[in-house]
């Protein structure tokens, strides 16, 4: 595959204004609220090509060449300054939504904008996702920030139709042993996604991802993200439909997990599914030993497959908020209707997701909209796959 690598001492190009102004709105916009943190997206353009990708979403797909929006030291006075962001509280996303980050032209820029968040003495946790090459050189550059409790996800799904993913999984299989071999201050997380049933959910698959799973700190596992773009994208390139409807949420069928924790169970009955994780914020709160920033305590059946002394930790930590203060904050923020606060989240309505995980976060709590229920056992995600839409054996 050709990969764009920076001439040496060479900054990526910024974009001019009016290229900017004919993107996409919410990709010209270089910050996004998302539930694994306020994400900072300034520099678009992969060569990857990977089918499933969430660029199609902004149209720019077709934009193979990375570029920058802004320059680094104006990403991290974006982000730092942002109305949402709270220095050693807001988690934070690097480069997780138009290129990888760890490709040899974006790195320098990624190296930057890290080196000026922990100079400020942040603490916050920062996630990096890739399926790139990783060396042992990126290593040590990651092992050297003092401060910001940094995660690195390597995404490996072993899908091997090269219209779908042309990246050789090898490479990212490479990357995780890598990591997970020179981590010191960093924590490396297997990123196993998207599993699409009858696509990568072979014997052969899951025995791959078991084996991977003794290089990292922890696994999570996660299924198909298909919004109708990605659709539109499959049929017109032929390539199979993995799906017969598209859905705002990501596509984890009900059989498809109860196969994988079959296949993952062991003797061990403190940990019987080891560093198995459904949610993101799990699998990175366990490498770093601290209880989920999500809050995901709430929802009890999401645990069920973490290490006991996981639980016990997330327990400890996790608080039930008080009503007038929560009915407070979710107002100030433009909340409508009634506020609640159950056992398993708070529950609003009015509010996008960017205020509704300004509260999860600030809160350590599940916050949840009432028009967009999260179903017993579905665990937030789609519908397809499940005998009953809300999550029962019905």
């Amino acid at each position: 595959m050709n990969v764009p690598v920076a001439p040496h001492g060479r900054a990526l190009p910024i974009l001019p204004p009016q290229k900017i102004r004919g993107l996409k709105p919410s990709l010209a916009d270089v910050i996004e609220y998302r539930k694994s943190g306020l994400s900072l997206n300034w520099i678009v353009g992969c060569p990857l090509e990977c089918g499933y990708c969430v660029r199609h979403l902004f149209d720019n797909f077709e934009m193979k060449v990375p570029r920058r929006l802004m320059s680094d030291e104006e990403a991290v006075a974006s982000l730092v300054n942002h109305k949402y962001f709270e220095p050693h509280r807001t988690p934070i996303q690097l480069l997780n939504r138009a290129t990888d980050p760890m490709l040899p032209v974006v790195k320098p820029h990624l190296v930057t904008v890290l080196r000026h968040l922990d100079n400020q003495g942040l603490t916050n946790h920062v996630l990096i996702i890739t399926r790139w090459r990783v060396e042992p050189e990126d290593c040590a550059v990651l092992n050297s920030f003092k401060n910001l409790r940094l995660t690195v996800l390597v995404t490996h799904s072993g899908i091997d139709n090269e219209k779908i993913e042309p990246v050789d999984s090898n490479i990212a299989a490479t990357s995780l042993r890598t990591l997970y071999d020179h981590a010191e201050r960093y924590r490396t997380v297997l990123y196993w996604r998207p599993i699409v049933p009858g696509l990568n959910d072979t014997d052969g698959h899951l025995e791959r991802a078991r084996e991977l799973s003794a290089h990292a700190h922890a696994t999570v596992f996660t299924g198909l993200f298909f919004r109708k773009e990605i659709a539109a994208y499959y049929e017109a390139h032929g390539l199979p439909l993995p799906y017969q409807d598209t859905a705002r949420r990501k596509i984890m069928p009900e059989a498809a997990e109860k196969r994988i924790l079959d296949y993952f169970r062991t003797d061990d009955s403190s940990a019987p599914w080891g560093a198995l994780f459904r949610k993101t914020s799990c699998a990175v709160a366990y490498a770093h030993g601290e209880a989920d920033y999500n809050g995901h305590y709430g929802v009890r059946e999401l645990c069920t497959i973490c290490p006991r002394e996981q639980i016990a930790l997330c327990q400890s930590a996790w608080r039930k908020p008080d009503l007038a203060e929560v009915t407070e904050d979710a107002r100030e923020l433009g909340a409508t209707g009634t506020v609640e606060v159950t056992e398993r989240a708070i529950i609003v309505e009015g509010l996008d997701e960017p205020p509704r995980y300004y509260l999860q976060h600030g809160y350590g709590y599940q916050c949840h909209d009432r028009a967009k229920p999260h179903h017993y056992r579905q665990h937030g995600r789609a519908p397809i796959g499940w005998k009953a839409g809300n999550g029962t054996t019905a």
